[in-house]
């Protein structure tokens, strides 16, 4: 038996359109009976959330304590990468309290989980204000803490160390076994026995975001908790795992999850001169939609760790005679493209065959233009995709194996 403390919510996204009743609780319970698990989940929820909630129990064979609230909260999504507007805003309520062998507890907006187990898998969910697992009285003789690199700074309170010295200093300060740090399309970092393991992610040709990382720590947790295998076994299973979420937006069977076998991502690497690869962001910027297009490509590649060209942001506006050269000479210089096709706007597409011309690789992003129209690009070894986030994972990507 795995008992799992989290969150269920609303869940709504633009685009792609998404609306689920979720969260991290009932996705890893969710996540968890598909692989043969035996599950109980505790979590707040009011009426109509509760509803659904017991019906998906009943379907996927999980048992359910749910803790009654006037309203459960909901996420909306701009798109998989964005941050989330939450309504309404939470309200304190009652901790929970759940005494059992293997527990799997995730950061609660509307309270809070005592833990008393054998076994803990841990995942703050708080980037900002991550609580350390014992603060709140609770106790593991075996804690495995799950985290991303920015809720390690936070809980560390340091943003200078390595990943590794990072994992290394949490292990010791929070009392954990066991430390993974997720880096997104660079996979996971594992420290376990005084070892650093890295993690691969798994290239998919799409990717879809919100709750991939609800999706590790379930599976990350069922194989190490209930089949006993290895951190790095089940650290590795979890990013498989994830990865067929990020392809499908379901959840793997463990038959499923032993045939499916994507290929690893290269691991990322520094580019000419030590520095990160890159990136050419090419696209139309004339209007207050292409604009914010641009602002939130160049935004998610820096928060990828990449280096960005846009020549909106690094040129701007002007005459021929004083931005083309800037830009011809930014191609000449950049490890590769990424390129918004909407529109077919001149610039970017002369843009795209000039980096074609000299080799660069070139993503594009393009969900409304014809096959037709993108002939040229495809033919000439363009990376073509219809959804924002997987352009910006592809990008990652190839960035890493230049």
């Amino acid at each position: 038996m795995i008992n799992i403390a989290g969150g269920v919510y609303y869940e709504q996204c633009m685009c792609p359109t998404w609306q689920e009743l979720f969260g991290s609780g009932g996705r890893a319970a969710t996540a968890i009976a598909r692989l043969g698990g035996t599950v109980s989940l505790a979590t707040y929820t009011d009426n109509t959330a509760g509803s659904v909630l017991r019906l998906r129990a009943a379907l996927e064979g999980f048992s359910l304590e749910p803790h009654p609230i006037d309203r459960s909260l909901q996420f909306r999504y701009t798109h998989g990468l964005s941050k989330p507007t939450i309504d309404p805003i939470p309200k304190s309520q009652q901790s929970l309290q759940v005494t059992a062998r293997n527990v799997v507890r995730f950061g609660f907006l509307e309270g809070d989980c005592i833990v008393n187990a054998y076994q803990a898998v841990y995942d703050p969910q708080s980037s900002s204000n991550p609580a350390p697992f014992h603060e709140n009285g609770s106790k593991a003789e075996r804690l495995a803490l799950i985290l991303n690199r920015s809720e390690a700074q936070a809980l560390h309170g340091s943003s200078t160390l390595s990943t590794a010295d990072l994992a290394r200093a949490l292990s010791k300060s929070q009392h954990a076994e066991i430390v993974i740090i997720k880096m997104g399309p660079a996979g996971a970092l594992l420290f376990h026995d005084d070892r650093i393991h890295t993690i691969p992610s798994f290239v998919t040709p799409k990717v879809w975001k919100v709750g991939s990382g609800d999706v590790f720590v379930a599976t990350f947790a069922y194989f190490w908790l209930e089949e006993t295998l290895t951190p790095l076994e089940a650290a590795t299973l979890a990013s498989r795992a994830t990865a067929f979420y990020c392809e499908s937006q379901g959840f793997a069977s463990k038959a499923g999850l032993s045939t499916y076998t994507p290929s690893a991502a290269s691991m990322p690497k520094k580019s000419r001169g030590g520095r990160a690869p890159l990136v050419y962001l090419a696209g139309p910027f004339f209007s207050l939609s292409q604009l914010w297009l641009v602002e939130e490509a160049r935004g998610q590649l820096l928060e990828m760790g990449l280096n960005v060209f846009s020549p909106v942001h690094d040129v701007g506006h002007g005459p021929a005679e004083d931005v083309v050269h800037k830009d011809i000479e930014a191609i000449h210089a950049c490890d590769l493209m990424l390129a918004i096709g909407d529109g077919l706007d001149a610039g970017t597409i002369y843009e795209i065959g000039y980096a074609r011309a000299l080799k660069k690789p070139v993503i594009m992003y393009v969900e409304n233009e014809s096959e037709e129209d993108q002939k040229m690009m495809a033919g000439s070894g363009c990376t073509i995709t219809d959804d924002f986030v997987t352009a910006i994972y592809q990008t990652a990507w190839k960035a890493a194996e230049l």
